[in-house]
């Protein structure tokens, strides 16, 4: 593998994991080579993103923990985005953010072990819309970040609490959908607009 391939890798991995980040000790063990080594290619890659001129995304150093990020100069027109596309959530987001819900505090591998296929990019999207959040790192290897809901998922799907959640049933296998957020959410959120969410204030 030459070094351009190596850093195309180290690109994906920074993208898969997203909020989680990547080290140089995952960046060293998945493509076998020594932290050295891991530290220099990280290190042309933050270069190479540095000196680019059309981007929307950057590659920033979070104490030893690498994590790809947007612009913070572009911030206003995300957010603007947000509040006024009234996008719906698609059942994919809608599985993910009940998962988030029933199990916080949950990690994205959890999440993902659940469904049965990756959830980056929902998470993602829910973050940016503020119905999940952070709220912590797990004690396993690494330290995965910890997600949970937030006061807008409350008020989204008109909650107190969360022990006003239907009762759960077994979703390991196959996530159902009806029985989760059909029984309550879309009856309650479609009396004022259907599963339609403006993001965070």
């Amino acid at each position: 593998m030459d070094k351009n391939e190596y850093l195309s890798v180290i690109e994906g991995m920074l993208y898969i994991y997203g909020d989680e980040g990547v080290t140089i000790k995952d960046v060293a063990e998945a493509l076998e080579i020594t932290k050295k080594e891991a530290y220099e290619l990280m290190d042309e890659l933050l270069s190479y993103y540095a000196s680019k001129t059309v981007k929307g995304v950057d590659i920033c150093d979070f104490g030893g923990t690498y994590k790809m990020v947007t612009l913070p100069q572009h911030d206003v027109y995300y957010k603007k985005m947000m509040t006024t596309s009234g996008r719906k959530l698609s059942k994919s987001a809608l599985e993910t953010l009940a998962i988030v819900a029933y199990y916080q505090p949950v990690t994205r591998i959890r999440i993902e072990e659940i469904r049965g296929v990756g959830c980056e990019s929902m998470i993602r999207k829910l973050l940016a819309q503020a119905l999940i959040k952070e709220v912590g790192r797990d004690d396993s290897p690494g330290k995965p970040v910890l997600y949970g809901v937030t006061d807008e998922f409350m008020d989204a799907f008109n909650l107190k609490s969360l022990d006003e959640l239907p009762e759960l049933k077994e979703i390991e296998s196959e996530f159902d959908e009806e029985d989760i957020f059909n029984t309550k959410y879309q009856e309650k959120v479609e009396e004022k607009e259907p599963l339609i969410f403006k993001g965070g204030q």
